[in-house]
């Protein structure tokens, strides 16, 4: 457990924030200069707060010099040694500190295998942060701080990287903290969820939790703001579709690259969930759920964010306030949530 109260004036701005990070992998959330990666560089020590107590397993690292903190950092960028091989880098990482993980798990973990001899500029760039991250995690780290890790690569090479930073997630067994802009990242890889705004914590809590929550919907950009829904993969159907069991029924996408049986969790975003009154016939869209209204958010604009219940999980809806009244929603209604199968991309399922 990772306890944050962090306090520090930079001229005319406050940053003022208070937070528990659990095991698995925290993401600070928020737009740029809401003080995410200060509040990382407080903890590693590279910001020297007012005033400050981070506690790690009990132990105030603030009261540390930051060589005794054992942070390792992930930068934007991959800063790797030109002149040496990836096992070389690798091997300053190991050199720094003994102990911790051992150098094959961290490999096979990052997929690093056929990289090792080959040297960083002959890398791509999502391959370069996979390096870093390998050469901070064999400086056998306490915590992993990642600030923007993938936000210098292009889709592809984000794609390419964020099933290793799943792995890495589930398999390192140390906390990771990670400072990120992008919802897409956030909800693929956080299982406790901080959003932050001005310097000040607006909520913080389980990911699907933060996530679900109406009131976030503008912190998160009202284009983006989404739910994550926990699935379980049932069926890879002929015609090239995928079934998955929800706890509101089955939901069907175009292929998961995931074996029947696999948990995944996804994101819907609350612009492409529609609501009907009644079970609607003769239409495309594949996905049809029953759900009941817990919330009606209206905003300033003309636009609302409706709450709804699958069976113990929420969804949201972003639709137009006209819609409401002309529908006559209402917390506690039974309707249903229209979701079309090509709506959910496959950046937004994750393991």
């Amino acid at each position: 457990m990772l306890e944050v109260a962090i306090n520090h004036r930079f001229g005319s701005f406050d940053l003022d924030v208070d937070f528990a990070a659990p095991a698995g992998l925290t993401a600070i959330f928020g737009q740029s200069g809401a003080g995410k990666s200060s509040i990382i560089n407080a903890v590693a020590g590279l910001l020297r707060a007012d005033n400050a107590r981070i506690c790690l397993n009990g132990v105030d690292l603030a009261r540390l010099p930051v060589h005794l903190r054992r942070v390792g950092y992930v930068f934007q960028e991959a800063r790797l040694f030109p002149h040496l091989s990836v096992r070389g880098n690798l091997g300053y990482g190991r050199w720094f500190r003994k102990g911790g993980l051992e150098f094959d798990r961290v490999v096979g973990i990052l997929g690093l295998e056929a990289l090792l001899w080959r040297r960083p500029a002959g890398l791509s760039g999502g391959e370069k942060q996979r390096v870093a991250i390998a050469r901070a995690l064999l400086s056998n780290p306490q915590i992993l701080l990642m600030d923007e890790p993938l936000s210098a690569l292009d889709g592809a090479r984000k794609a390419e990287i964020l099933p290793y930073l799943e792995r890495l997630r589930d398999e390192a067994g140390l906390p990771i903290l990670y400072v990120s802009h992008a919802v897409a990242e956030v909800a693929r890889l956080a299982t406790t969820l901080v959003v932050i705004e001005a310097g000040r914590v607006l909520r913080a809590g389980p990911a699907a939790e933060v996530m679900g929550d109406p009131a976030m919907a503008q912190a998160m950009g009202l284009r983006e703001a989404g739910a994550l829904i926990a699935a379980r993969v049932v069926e890879h159907a002929a015609d090239g579709l995928s079934h998955l069991q929800t706890t509101g029924g089955i939901v069907v996408l175009p292929r998961v690259a995931a074996a029947v049986g696999a948990e995944v969790r996804l994101r819907i975003p609350a612009q492409d969930v529609m609501i009907a009154l009644s079970h609607p016939q003769d239409i495309s869209a594949l996905n049809v759920l029953a759900a009941t209204i817990l919330s009606i958010r209206r905003g300033e604009g003309p636009g609302a964010i409706v709450s709804l219940d699958l069976g113990g999980e929420r969804l949201l809806a972003r639709v137009t306030q006209r819609s409401v009244e002309a529908l006559k929603l209402a917390v506690g209604m039974q309707v249903y949530a229209v979701l079309k199968s090509v709506a959910l991309a496959q950046g937004d399922i994750g393991s």
